[in-house]
């Protein structure tokens, strides 16, 4: 202790002032960024000085932070953010460390202008396939702006200059406050009742926020799904809104919207003067094309009758050459003395075929006669005694040693005294013929 004072280490000090910085409350703090380099690479925190014109501090947005804001950190950006103050105690150095990351000001409003932008071009709204074409001659137009300004008059005068010839209808909305957006989209519809060519949506240039109008959700919608092709002409040149971006055409400014829709007399008349050339060469050129055609085609044809004609009078020639055709008869003759000579020649041959054919058979009869005898004695001799076999087992030759067959009323052979009762009427064969009998009784041995 030096002079009643106590004597600290750096680590109590800073220890010390970290308490003290803990206890300030959360602050929301608006500032520019200066000196970011990106988030960090292996932890991806961001790290960067929040200042203003009078002061500097460091600042420190933890990985999660940032990415879920959603806001993209440069050098020049406005940040709003919400936070409080720490102590790093291994330096001692003070950082505002961010819980919340945001836009501030006109940022803000750009960055959701940016983020409507991303959403209605991930539904396709922006699509180029999605537009419609807007005719190249238009006829009729509905210009859809404020009624008070000088916008409506610069495009009136635009398009009487160049095309007197095109009508002009106009829908009064207002362009900026609150509630311009519901009037825009009103006459949006009433715009497209008339059924023009196409529809003007124009107003003169402002402030990012006076043309905040033209980035309205709803009225982007409204213009995507408009039956009529929509031009837009919002601001001047470097002014870009949602309106335009979703629009059939976009133009820079008012009066380039006017000229895009009207094209001027002059180049109609010479767009009709080329045309009118080019067409009346095409018919030139085709009815060159036409007669040189039908000269070929008469040659074509010529040389094909006379070839056609050629090879038909050769194959007249051809058939008149031929006897069948010059002289009929002599066909006829030539095939009768054909088959006269066939009628000799068979004439002549048959006696002799049919007697060598007599002669085979009388040979082959001499010979079957000649083994007939000794190839069927061993037959004789097997049938002879078969058939003695068999008449000793005949039944009828049993019958003519004194024996016979009983047959019971249903005409079958009885072999037991059991098939048979009292009273039943018998057949009794013998070898000269049959008995009838009657049961009277019966006796088991």
């Amino acid at each position: 202790m030096a002079d009643g004072v106590e004597v600290l280490s750096v680590h109590e000090a800073v220890g010390i002032a970290s308490s003290y910085v803990g206890e300030i409350p959360t602050l929301v703090v608006n500032g520019e960024v200066s000196g970011f380099r990106g988030p960090n690479r292996r932890s991806g925190h961001c790290y960067f000085s929040l200042k203003d014109s009078e002061s500097s501090m460091d600042a420190i947005v933890w990985r999660g932070v940032y990415e879920s804001s959603g806001v993209v950190l440069k050098d020049g950006l406005q940040v709003q953010m919400t936070g409080s103050f720490s102590v790093y105690k291994n330096s001692g150095r003070l950082s505002f460390v961010a819980k919340r990351l945001e836009v501030a000001g006109e940022g803000a409003l750009r960055q959701k202008v940016a983020e409507l932008a991303r959403k209605l071009e991930r539904e396709g709204l922006m699509d180029v396939s999605r537009k419609r074409p807007v005719p190249k001659f238009c006829s009729r137009i509905v210009v859809v702006t404020s009624l008070s300004g000088s916008v409506i008059d610069d495009v009136k005068r635009t398009l009487a200059r160049r095309n007197p010839l095109v009508r002009i209808q106009v829908a009064g909305c207002m362009v900026q406050g609150p509630g311009a957006e519901r009037t825009i989209i009103r006459a949006l519809g009433i715009a497209a009742a008339a059924k023009p060519d196409a529809i003007l949506l124009v107003r003169g240039g402002g402030s990012f926020e006076d043309l905040m109008t033209f980035n309205d959700e709803a009225l982007a919608r409204a213009v995507a799904a408009c039956s009529v092709p929509v031009v837009t002409g919002i601001g001047h040149e470097p002014d870009t809104s949602i309106c335009d971006m979703v629009s059939d055409m976009r133009c820079s400014t008012p009066t380039a919207a006017a000229e895009a829709v009207a094209p001027s007399i002059d180049m109609l008349e010479r767009t009709i003067n080329e045309r009118a050339g080019r067409l009346r060469k095409v018919a030139r050129d085709s009815m060159g094309t036409l007669s040189d055609g039908n000269q070929m085609m008469g040659e074509r044809m010529a040389r094909a009758f006379s070839v056609s004609f050629a090879r038909h009078e050769a194959y007249v020639d051809s058939l008149a050459s031929r006897k069948c055709l010059s002289t009929p008869l002599w066909m006829v003759q030539n095939r009768q003395d054909q088959l006269n000579q066939t009628e000799d020649r068979l004439h002549a041959a048959l006696p002799r075929g049919l007697a060598a054919k007599a002669a085979e058979v009388d040979l082959s009869a001499r010979r079957l006669r000649g083994v007939s005898g000794w190839l069927l004695e061993p037959f004789r001799s097997i049938v002879a005694r078969s058939a003695g076999t068999l008449d000793a087992l005949s039944p009828l030759k049993v019958l003519s040693r004194g024996y016979s067959i009983a047959k019971g009323p249903d005409g079958r052979v009885l072999s037991s005294i059991d098939s048979v009762e009292r009273g039943d009427s018998l057949s009794v064969v013998l070898a000269d013929g049959e008995i009838r009998a009657t049961v009277n009784g019966k006796t088991s041995k």
